[in-house]
């Protein structure tokens, strides 16, 4: 036995390169190599950077527990808080995209913190303008909002009380100051994208999944969440996520109301000049990506079957048939059946 390895006991998936796993146990400062138990490998419910494990005598990953919300792009699990880094200037700033991911991590129900950097390039006055409109839009929806320059560290102070003994994640266009972030609040220096000439955006620089502690926070470098469409979510479902939209959804005349025409006597229609304009952009936005959806599945049909089952805050692999393997007991009863023909 490896005497390096608590036997039993919760740890963390830090990074995952290969078949190897790389966790941190309880009580624990270094790294464990890990590699996945067979009955894990052959399941769908793929560990990720995140999640809570156990680990058996053998050193390998036995069991995965329960999640408390999980990501498929970026995989990663069990958030506390993402970040959402926004850029007042290169790359320009940009309303709908930061509504597409507050919308997401609303779907996902993992709290989000609105983050505005480089706030250095511009002018005080129209500074000021531009703060008191993101405030106005997105304080009535319980975001805590934070402007800062990653790059002269304004702002940063103050942003690390709303992080400190989390689980975090950074989210927002490439270019907009993820990393610089990171590398400001600790000594690791991550690698850092310069923003395009040609087209003023910037470009991915991280290209894996890895948990880096900062004091008490424990914040998962990601590659991004790129390609986010709501592609996966019904018409009727989409207002649920814009709480602003969703207050005047019982004003509605019927119940199946998307919200887009006056002739349904539609209760957020009437009150649109109490929702913001841009966020109702977003939603219309949104709207039809959802409709793409809907028409697929009328179309193609869905039917899912989930091949895990949880129980007592594990999550266990269910064997198809194909998979399954004889038992002795059924290779020696087919064996004898053989004997008596």
């Amino acid at each position: 036995m490896n005497f390096d390895i608590i036997v039993n006991v919760k740890a963390i998936v830090y990074k995952i390169h290969s078949d190897f796993y790389y966790v941190k146990q309880e009580g624990k400062t270094a790294l464990l190599e890990c590699k996945l138990r067979e009955i894990l490998k052959k399941g769908s419910l793929k560990i990720k950077v995140g999640d809570f494990v156990e680990i058996d005598e053998a050193g390998a990953i036995s069991a995965l527990l329960e999640r408390k919300n999980t990501l498929m792009k970026p995989k990663v699990s069990n958030l506390d808080l993402v970040v959402v880094v926004s850029s007042l200037l290169e790359p320009a700033f940009n309303l709908n995209q930061l509504d597409r991911y507050l919308t997401f991590l609303k779907y996902n129900k993992i709290p989000a913190l609105l983050c505005f950097n480089k706030d250095d390039l511009i002018e005080k006055k129209e500074l000021d303008n531009i703060k008191s409109e993101i405030c106005k839009i997105y304080e009535p929806l319980g975001y805590d909002i934070v402007f800062t320059s990653a790059l002269y560290g304004g702002g940063l102070i103050g942003f690390e009380k709303f992080i400190k003994g989390k689980t975090i994640a950074f989210c927002g266009m490439s270019g907009a100051g993820k990393s610089t972030i990171t590398n400001f609040l600790s000594s690791k220096e991550l690698k850092t994208g310069r923003v395009s000439a040609k087209n003023k955006r910037g470009m991915h620089t991280t290209r894996h999944c890895e948990i880096i502690e900062i004091n008490e926070t424990r914040i998962i470098d990601t590659p991004g969440f790129s390609k986010l469409t709501f592609d996966f979510l019904l018409p009727k479902d989409l207002s649920d996520l814009f709480d602003e939209i969703h207050a005047y959804k019982k004003e509605c005349h019927f119940s199946n109301c998307l919200h887009t025409n006056e002739d349904e006597e539609c209760g957020v229609i009437k009150n649109l000049d109490k929702i913001p304009k841009s966020r109702y952009e977003s939603y219309l936005s949104f709207l039809e990506e959802a409709k793409v959806y809907k028409q697929k599945i009328l179309h193609e049909g869905k039917k899912e079957e989930t091949s895990f089952k949880s129980s007592h805050n594990r999550n266990f692999t269910k064997i198809s048939g194909k998979k399954r393997s004889f038992s002795r007991k059924k290779i020696n009863q087919n064996l004898k059946g053989q004997d008596n023909d």
